[in-house]
């Protein structure tokens, strides 16, 4: 592996340099031998799925025509975008002939390991394509023929575009992983996405940079003064649209003058979904159904915690203590409840009257995402192309010595300049 790592890490290099047109061309070609290559994924797709799987499994498994026609229209959208490298974000002049500009570049060679969404893997491979970044792989185990079958594909069709060779390496093995761990100075950031203890193996195994969230513990507070149809439905889809992602809703907080009104349609319309609710002590009384025995918990299914709270600064605080700092709503008509919830809530996407489910890459226009972050460092929320994107600084002199600002003999001007 430390050979594919400096193999990866010449191919970043050339990478970095490439227009945004041969870019673009390797994106169209992926997207076209995905479709061309169809029957040999989806072959590869029934081979992962014949395991002994539970359902909510299966579903992230499953890459069929409608997962293939995702994939190829997030590839077509990561096409229009701008291309990210070499933006200039900053120009100073800082004295006459002596020009700075901080400039967009790749961060280089980015090892992803992701949870077992074949999907996934064409998501991060393509938008490391249009970023100038190299990168190695690793999907969960259970869908190793699919990832295998994609990522061969998808290697291909990039070198045949114009990609250096070496571009992406798929990782097989959790052996590989620990191996990776160990490259610093040849692998440049590492995402992780998977459990709290996951993450938290790979950042305490590892002195390469880690980006990554632990778990997606996603609050939708119900404020007593919501439009109650609109609460019901952005509720419903916020928990049952897909209940394996980390933007799924996992706890409703609701006002308690909501009691008597709508908090009986909600427990009606989960349950009609499907939907085995937790709750507190009022909630077990009232609708006889389990206490939450912790309420920092990531559900990924048809379950869901409900706790009725005594206004916007108990909702706040419930989810600023219990929550992940993922993706939290509010629903409310009332203005300024909104604005307050949208600064206190000290989570990486905050939202007013829509559903946590918009958390994510592609619906923020952003191509698609590599994962969620949480950290405040670099990236934070869905991570596409900016959060796989560095910067560096250049200068531009004319024989400029620092001895002449140190003596005196100049000074800085420090004029900024429009970018």
């Amino acid at each position: 592996m430390i050979e594919e790592a400096r193999l990866a890490k010449d191919c970043a290099r050339k990478m970095a340099v490439l227009d945004a047109e041969i870019k673009n061309k390797a994106l169209e070609e992926i997207a076209k031998s995905l479709k061309n290559n169809k029957n040999i994924i989806f072959e590869a797709n029934e081979q992962d799925l014949n395991g002994n799987w539970p359902d909510n499994l299966k579903k992230r498994l499953k890459f069929g025509d409608a997962k293939l026609d995702d994939c190829i229209s997030g590839i077509k959208s990561l096409m229009d975008l701008e291309d990210p490298v070499n933006k200039t974000t900053l120009h100073t002049t800082l004295d006459d002939g002596l020009e700075l500009y901080r400039v967009t570049c790749p961060i280089g060679v980015i090892g992803v390991i992701f949870e077992s969404r074949p999907d996934a893997l064409v998501q991060i491979a393509c938008l490391c394509v249009k970023s100038g970044n190299a990168v190695f792989l690793k999907g969960g185990s259970e869908a190793m023929n699919t990832n295998i079958a994609l990522a061969d594909v998808i290697y291909k069709a990039g070198v045949k575009a114009g990609l250096p060779e070496g571009w992406l390496y798929l990782m097989t093995t959790r052996a590989d992983v620990n191996e990776m761990l160990t490259l610093n100075g040849l692998i440049d950031l590492i995402i992780p996405r998977g459990s709290n203890e996951f993450v938290q193996y790979i950042m305490q195994h590892t002195s390469i940079p880690v980006l990554g969230h632990a778990d997606g513990v996603c609050h939708t507070y119900i404020n007593k003064d919501c439009d109650h149809d609109l609460a019901l439905k952005v509720a419903l889809d916020a928990k049952t649209q897909y209940v394996s992602v980390c933007n799924c809703t996992e706890t409703f907080l609701v006002d308690k003058e909501l009691e008597d009104s709508l908090l009986q349609a909600l427990v009606i319309e989960m349950a009609k979904a499907g939907v085995k609710i937790y709750g507190d002590d009022y909630m077990a009384d009232r609708f006889n159904c389990e206490r939450v025995n912790d309420w920092h918990t990531e559900y990924l299914d048809y379950k869901v915690s409900i706790k009725i709270v005594d206004g916007i600064d108990e909702a706040i605080e419930h989810i600023n203590r219990f929550g992940s700092g993922h993706t939290d709503a509010i629903i409310t008509e009332n203005e300024e409840a909104a604005e307050k919830f949208m600064q206190a809530v000290d989570s990486a996407s905050v939202m007013v009257n829509c559903s946590t489910r918009f958390a994510d890459g592609f619906r923020y226009g952003f191509g698609a995402e590599v994962g969620i972050s949480t950290s405040k460092i670099h990236a934070r929320g869905p991570v596409g192309l900016e959060g796989l994107i560095s910067y560096k600084y250049k200068v531009y002199g004319h024989g400029d010595i620092v001895a002449d600002y140190a003596q005196g003999k100049k000074k800085f001007k420090h004029i900024k300049r429009g970018v």
